[in-house]
């Protein structure tokens, strides 16, 4: 029975984030337990009557503590360049490079002293971990990237497939070639490019390509994927054998709905999160 497109794609969800995808703490706290002791050594310079002498005498006896530094000013590099009307500078805080009164210059200029002389923070410590968790969510869009992937792959061990045995993840078309004797070559534009799915599953009568993917907003890349897809699940049809499925979800695909209606129409094996909760990779054979 054919199913209905607008039926189908109005089940599609809003967001996947788990409870994860927000911050992650325990990098959190790793990244701050890693310069735990400098950041307590810094920590003495907080309300200090005379911080940049006191900082300077700081630095002359543990110069490791200005590797700390960079994250109190949201920075990963260990080198930061400032310019202004007494010359350019790029100062290195995994070894110093500058005296310590240039470094002291920084600290005044970037206005580093005035956040420790006058009692805005109170803790380096609770402010680096601040910090660490602003820059952490950053990498939401790199997590939100693996959040389909990730409930995809559930769902597949759900089915009772076992990873390396039933199932493998980003396996490329000549891997799969290599290990099953099929030639994906239509595919592969007869070898002229390398197709990597995301996941492939082995049954006892066929080989499953899996692509997974969730979009909560739109934009101009959804057309791409839909027609990209499009052309993969029609190039899948000559090969004896093998099954090109998709699994999309998200209502960013609002904005490229008719593309996507194009690709369902003409693609049996395309599937959301719903089609995944009824059971639909136990249907595989």
């Amino acid at each position: 029975m054919k199913r209905n497109f607008n039926d189908w794609f109005k089940k599609f969800r809003d967001s996947i984030a788990d409870y994860e995808y927000y911050i992650d703490f325990k990098k959190v706290h790793r990244n701050v337990r890693d310069i735990n002791v400098e950041l307590n050594i810094l920590n003495s310079l907080i309300g200090s009557v005379d911080i940049e002498n006191d900082f300077i005498r700081l630095v002359k006896k543990y110069p490791e503590t200005l590797k700390c530094i960079p994250i109190l000013l949201a920075v990963r590099a260990c080198e930061i360049s400032a310019v202004d009307e007494d010359g350019a500078f790029i100062y290195n805080f995994k070894k110093m490079n500058y005296s310590p009164e240039q470094y002291a210059v920084f600290m005044r200029k970037t206005g580093l002293f005035e956040l420790m002389q006058k009692h805005i923070v109170h803790s380096l410590i609770d402010y680096a971990t601040g910090v660490e968790t602003g820059l952490d969510s950053n990498g939401r869009k790199n997590r939100g990237g693996h959040l389909m992937e990730n409930l995809v792959e559930k769902f597949i061990e759900r089915a009772g497939y076992k990873k390396n045995r039933d199932y493998f993840k980003e396996m490329y078309i000549h891997e799969i070639t290599e290990k099953w004797g099929i030639d994906l070559s239509a595919i592969s534009n007869r070898g002229k490019s390398e197709k990597r799915f995301d996941f492939v599953i082995k049954t006892d009568n066929r080989i499953y390509g899996i692509e997974t993917n969730f979009y909560a907003s739109g934009g101009s890349k959804l057309n791409e994927t839909a027609r990209s897809y499009k052309q993969i699940a029609q190039e899948a049809d000559t090969i004896e054998g093998f099954t090109f499925i998709w699994f999309t979800d998200g209502k960013g695909w609002q904005s490229a709905k008719n593309n996507l209606e194009e690709t369902f129409d003409i693609l049996d094996t395309i599937y959301s999160i719903d089609d995944l909760e009824n059971g639909i990779l136990k249907k595989l054979h």
